[in-house]
């Protein structure tokens, strides 16, 4: 009787992957060194060693989750907690400045806050007392006149460089020139309004309506952009579609492309107002300081927030502790309108976006 001797199969590939599969840390494992970690900063902390040190240490401490990674699952899965680690280390080390910024701001601003501070000039006040009325009117009428002189411009140039100037040679300029004063310095906008304004009014010129073409120079550009690649998204169909119907180009434009596009439209006109609130040198140059509340913006100084954070902080005047208050009452107030433009921003995206683009 003989036997036949079944040659030995290689292992199937779906069972060197259950083998591969089966070892893994814990899955409480990235909480166990995370927890460690926080131990250390905290021990370290009480022990003297001081806040930076200590973070530095603990730090150091989440690199064992990659060398207990790379005993136990190999090499591979080590490589990628580890730069998993170096990434989410970058986020936090990214956060540090802004929640300094920001817990600084709120704790100094916050204690002047009040009916006064929003409620009064600083007109005839020396020492304490007074607000940002005059400055918070200058503010919104300033950057309200800004939007008025950009959006159009804004608008209609990118709807040429999108519908009309397809391969020409003159939307390929408009495009560079556009990415040239994307970058163009603040301080660079404030002097071309200047020197404007000098031209009809002489020298020491001092105009809100200055500031806002100011601000118009550096905002333009940034609705430019937002508009052109909101309007490129607009799918090639609908147009077709409208122009198959016998629909003439600018009623397509107006009646299919822009509201098609009016979601990301306002979401970049937001942000481009939220981006030059806060310009303090244009304004500082031609639309000036004053204490006074002034409505016109074709007559006379205008005070802004930032000029007026600026101010208080330049001159704080005897004793200072009261105007430096009042610039960090300011910096929040301004902080504050950026983030309620920014939730604004996406407000809008979320509510006008077509159904599964939000």
């Amino acid at each position: 009787m003989t036997s036949t001797i079944e040659p030995t199969r290689p292992p199937r590939r779906r069972d060197v992957l259950d083998d591969l599969e089966s070892r893994k840390l814990p899955t409480s494992a990235a909480r166990i060194v995370v927890g460690i970690a926080l131990a250390v900063v905290v021990l370290g902390v009480v022990g003297g060693l001081g806040p930076a040190k200590s973070v530095v240490l603990g730090w150091l401490v989440t690199f064992a989750l990659p060398l207990w990674s790379r005993v136990v699952e190999g090499s591979r899965k080590a490589t990628d907690r580890l730069v998993t680690l170096l990434v989410c280390s970058a986020f936090g080390l990214a956060l540090i400045p802004l929640a300094s910024i920001v817990w600084t701001v709120v704790s100094k601003g916050a204690p002047i806050l009040g009916s006064q501070f929003f409620t009064y000039s600083m007109r005839n006040v020396v020492g304490e007392g007074g607000g940002i009325y005059h400055a918070l009117v200058g503010t919104l009428l300033i950057t309200g006149a800004a939007t008025v002189i950009s959006v159009p411009i804004g608008l209609f140039t990118s709807i040429y460089l999108v519908e009309y100037g397809e391969g020409k040679r003159m939307a390929s300029a408009i495009r560079f020139l556009v990415d040239v004063m994307t970058g163009i310095p603040s301080i660079v906008a404030g002097l071309f309004a200047y020197a404007l304004f000098v031209l009809f009014f002489g020298e020491g010129v001092r105009m809100g309506i200055g500031g806002s073409v100011a601000l118009s120079v550096l905002m333009i550009p940034v609705v430019v952009r937002a508009c052109e690649e909101m309007l490129k998204l607009v799918p090639n169909e609908l147009r077709e579609a409208a122009f198959a119907l016998g629909v003439p180009k600018w009623r397509t434009i107006s009646k299919v492309v822009v509201p098609t596009a009016l979601a990301g439209i306002v979401t970049g006109i937001t942000l481009a107002i939220a981006r030059v609130i806060g310009e303090t040198a244009p304004l500082l140059i031609v639309a000036g300081y004053t204490d006074s509340v002034n409505f016109n913006l074709f007559d006379g100084r205008m005070a802004t927030l930032p000029v007026f954070a600026y101010s208080s902080i330049r001159n704080p005047g005897v004793p200072p502790e009261f105007a430096l208050d009042r610039a960090w009452g300011a910096a929040l107030v301004l902080l504050l309108i950026v983030m309620l433009l920014n939730l604004i921003a996406r407000l809008v995206s979320y509510l006008f976006s077509p159904k599964g683009e939000k």
